[in-house]
């Protein structure tokens, strides 16, 4: 095995489905992966173990234990980033997941394009940064060390509470993010129903960050679930 092709990112692939996983193997290593199978929970745990993947792609629905006790099983002692591919629709299914520690949940059928595009995001935000961060994505700057935000080089005046809205947003770039972490996180709020003030401040910083914040393009809504702060070039 020559240099290249030793630092290629590892893959694990946790699906008891033959034909997803002969179909991700073949996608993404003509993508430049190297790619793991396990067809349960307990032998992806295991290869987890054995090969310390860069990205777990992990099924719900697996024949020996739910995919979500794989997931809450990993966290207790990974952080490897989990991309859940599943059949499962409900927002409730993909809240459990995000709230569990998954880093994104993408629906079965699938593109393989967007599901290549999540797991360039995925790996984008686990890269080391440096000690001088600026997060960009497209017209949006933010100084993390001054707390300087600007759009398209204009410096944008946020509260201290947009801010700190903002910067769960620029954390976890990429990733969606549940209503209930960011109620929790931004104002110490256990009921992920009452999601009236994240709502209000959305459209707040919206208004300061978005070209047109009735077409928003940098913060989006994922429907039932939460947001994403998008990581454009």
């Amino acid at each position: 095995m020559n240099d290249s092709e030793s630092k290629k990112p590892v893959i694990l692939v946790i699906d008891d489905e033959v034909q997803i996983r002969r179909l991700l193997r073949v996608c993404l290593e003509m993508n430049g992966y190297e790619v793991v199978e396990a067809a349960t929970g307990e032998s992806g745990l295991q290869e987890a173990v054995r090969c310390q993947p860069a990205v777990v792609l992990l099924d719900m629905g697996l024949p020996d234990i739910p995919g979500l006790a794989v997931l809450k099983r990993l966290r207790e002692w990974s952080q490897t980033p989990v991309l859940v591919v599943s059949v499962r629709y409900r927002e409730e299914d993909k809240i459990a997941a995000l709230d569990n520690g998954a880093n994104d949940y993408i629906t079965k059928p699938f593109g393989t394009g967007e599901l290549l595009a999540r797991l360039r995001v995925i790996l984008r935000s686990i890269q080391p940064q440096p000690r001088a961060e600026v997060f960009r994505s497209g017209p949006l700057s933010v100084d993390l060390t001054t707390r300087t935000v600007k759009v398209d080089g204009r410096t944008v005046k946020l509260t201290a509470t947009e801010y700190s809205l903002l910067l769960m947003f620029v954390r976890h770039a990429g990733k969606v993010l549940t209503h209930g972490q960011l109620l929790r996180e931004v104002w110490d709020m256990k009921d992920a129903d009452k999601t009236g003030p994240l709502r209000v401040y959305v459209g707040y910083l919206r208004e300061k960050i978005e070209a047109n914040p009735a077409k928003p393009v940098l913060l989006v809504t994922e429907p039932g679930v939460g947001y994403r702060l998008v990581v454009e070039s």
